[in-house]
């Protein structure tokens, strides 16, 4: 319920069906489906199998340990060849199943890191980070933050946190959407237990947590998470984790947490109203004025 959310998000705003395919990886047919449908109201997965009477008993799944076998030893192998083999084992059911299984069993390609760059108020990312600081009192204490960045402007907004729970994450994502005036058409996450509870092999999100999953639905948010140890994919969620530390945390001195908390309301002021960005040049605030306009309320 949470991806057919962000399928109408997309196309709410100016998408096309194909794009919105692109975008989302749902398929095609999937997205017309959506695009007539009502608008989702719950993230309630279970209930609207129920409703829809979906999750029959299959034949394939049975045959399931013995495909994702098949697919670790030769990820590539065609789907012809493997309905052969699951037939050889015994399966008499149909070929449709068996595709669809083997297509959502089968390890998806690596997205382009131009992916996250975005347009105007399409994509922001978000992430906790931790680092250990030495008060100048010698006192040592490990400090929780949440950060987030529009991609498109580069705006960032950085929250020291008492924890890394889901409610730590909503309060700060709303805090945070709030100090940049709207919501982009995508968040961008990494995969904690505060966000998915339970996922495939492929990525797909088979349990969300459900206060999470509620509030995106609340604030209108469309979700895209991120797989751990791809670097190609995750690595600008990492990256902005990596310049709070280096470029605030562990270049400055604080005497107590007050002086930190002070300290970083000045960063802030200084890297998003001082210094231009490394990436385009320009102050991340004057690009926040063009990007503004394109996000939603």
């Amino acid at each position: 319920m949470l991806k057919r959310h962000e399928v109408e998000i997309l196309l709410k705003a100016g998408h096309s069906k194909v794009e919105v395919t692109h975008l989302t990886g749902v398929s095609l047919r999937s997205v017309n489906r959506i695009a007539e449908e009502a608008p989702v109201v719950h993230v309630d997965d279970a209930a609207e199998r129920e409703k829809r009477r979906i999750g029959r008993p299959s034949k394939v799944k049975n045959f399931q340990k013995f495909i994702v076998a098949i697919l670790e030893e030769n990820p590539d192998l065609p789907s012809l060849e493997i309905l052969r083999r699951v037939r050889e084992a015994g399966y008499s059911g149909g070929k449709t199943a068996l595709y669809a299984l083997v297509g959502s069993l089968r390890p998806k390609g690596i997205k382009p890191l131009v992916r996250f760059e975005g347009l105007p108020g399409e994509f922001s990312q978000h992430d906790f980070g931790q680092v250990d600081i030495e008060f100048l009192s010698g006192a040592i204490r490990r400090i929780h933050f949440y950060a987030s960045r529009l991609k498109y402007s580069r705006y960032i907004c950085v929250s020291v946190v008492k924890d890394e729970t889901v409610e730590s994450l909503v309060r700060n994502l709303a805090e945070h959407l709030n100090r940049w005036g709207g919501v982009p058409l995508l968040c961008v996450f990494d995969r904690p237990k505060t966000v998915a509870l339970k996922w495939r092999r492929n990525g797909e999100v088979t349990e969300w947590n459900p206060v999470f999953a509620y509030a995106m639905l609340e604030m209108g948010i469309g979700v895209e998470l991120c797989w751990p140890h791809r670097p190609q994919e995750k690595g600008t969620v990492e990256n902005l984790v990596g310049f709070v530390k280096s470029s605030f945390f562990k270049v400055r001195r604080f005497h107590d947490e007050e002086d930190l908390q002070q300290q970083l309301t000045e960063w802030h002021h200084e890297v998003n109203h001082e210094r231009p960005c490394r990436a385009t040049g320009v102050l991340p605030v004057v690009r926040l004025t063009e990007e503004s306009a394109r996000l939603r309320p």
